[in-house]
């Protein structure tokens, strides 16, 4: 593994004196650690080899971005890693997804192991994906399994690079390529708080105030020690002290769900953020309203003409995916239809729902094969049961 600037200096060069696309993965410590960066970066290029990097060690990867910049990158699950080597100064512009590649290619499962295995015949060992790769120093067979990830990328590339060819899906690929690289994968949640586990099982106000006050605490000291929040204290420990409001220190200690290994160590900090929640004036609402539709289970009491739209359009579209071998949720996300089946354009027309799709965020050849498919099942969902058969007839 390389460590140092010089080493890492030298490494670019060879990169750059290698030729064609550019494999490039990245290790983080999900689950251990707070922080989302990257602790191993991987990079494979024909001509130069396998290359390791520390990035804690090395810092910023500024030099390698310019050496690689215009060079295709292969990654699989790109947006899984983007984030973090954006973070190094690490941002492709012209890129391959192995990993959505194969679901437009039609695979059923797209797994890197499985890929490789199916397309070049070779058992890929993944024993160690889930590893903390915060761990100094790194154990030889993680360096192995990490080389390995990108050992084979070009040659996984250059297979589902020809099956896209032969089934006229190279177009729709670079699209969804070119969609992955634009969208912006942060995700900054007004009130994050509010995904804790097992906050549903908390009632009221002051409650769930509570639970506000244990998970920011939870939080800012996760931060501080960079250490995944559930290691300290589980989901479930601070909904059951936010839904049972101890009356002292010892019953919170007391209370049998309330666990971790930060849960008597800092019993204080857990203490206070209670105390801080009970006599806050600012407590949150017990409903957020925002701008999701209700779950389609609901629909037909709710909205029986859009559950009508949404059962004929769903089915038209599982159709279309079938005939074209992808994946339904890769032609159009179930998200996207259920909204314009819920407030659908007037009048309903293949353009207006194509215009409706394109507003929505859906790529070109996504609206070129369902608008015309959509429009045609929302029509035959209003129509009565005359017209229908007129229609048939």
């Amino acid at each position: 593994m390389i460590a140092d600037r010089e080493g890492y200096l030298r490494a670019v060069e060879e990169i750059r004196a290698g030729h064609g696309p550019i494999a490039i993965d990245a290790e983080r410590a999900s689950g251990y650690r707070y922080s989302q960066r990257a602790y191993l970066i991987q990079v494979f290029r024909r001509g130069s080899g396998t290359f390791l990097f520390d990035p804690p060690a090395i810092g910023h990867f500024g030099e390698l971005n310019d050496a690689i910049v215009d060079t295709e990158w292969i990654l699989h699950a790109a947006s899984q890693d983007l984030t973090c080597l954006r973070e190094v100064g690490l941002d492709p512009i012209h890129l391959f997804d192995t990993e959505l590649a194969a679901r437009l290619a039609g695979m059923p499962r797209v797994g890197l192991g499985t890929v490789v295995e199916e397309l070049l015949g070779i058992h890929l060992a993944k024993e160690h994906s889930a590893a903390d790769w915060s761990t100094r120093p790194l154990p030889q067979a993680w360096l192995v399994y990490a080389a390995l990830d990108v050992e084979l990328l070009v040659d996984v590339r250059e297979k589902l690079g020809e099956i896209l060819d032969r089934d006229n899906k190279t177009e729709i690929a670079a699209q969804e390529f070119e969609s992955v690289l634009a969208r912006d994968l942060v995700v900054v949640r007004a009130e994050p708080w509010r995904r804790l586990g097992g906050l549903h099982t908390v009632r009221g106000q002051r409650n769930l105030a509570v639970a506000r006050e244990l998970w920011l605490a939870r939080d800012a000291y996760a931060r501080e020690i960079d250490t995944a929040p559930g290691r300290l204290v589980p989901d479930s420990a601070l909904s059951a002290a936010a839904r049972i409001l101890p009356a002292t220190k010892r019953d919170l200690a007391g209370i049998k769900e309330f666990t971790g290994r930060a849960s008597r160590t800092q019993i204080d900090r857990w203490w206070n953020a209670i105390q801080a929640g009970l006599a806050t004036t600012d407590l949150p609402a017990l409903r957020v309203q925002g701008d999701s539709i209700p779950p389609p289970r609901v629909w037909s009491d709710k909205n029986p003409e859009a559950d009508r739209r949404l059962k004929k359009a769903r089915s038209a579209v599982t159709d279309a995916a079938t005939e074209l071998n992808l994946p339904v949720e890769n032609l159009l996300t179930p998200e996207l239809l259920r909204r314009v089946a819920w407030t659908p354009p007037e009048p309903v027309t293949a353009e207006s729902v194509a215009e409706a799709l394109r507003t929505s965020g859906a790529r070109p050849w996504q609206i070129d094969a369902t608008s015309q498919v959509i429009a045609q099942a929302f029509v035959e969902a209003g129509q009565t049961p005359e017209q229908a058969s007129e229609a048939d007839s």
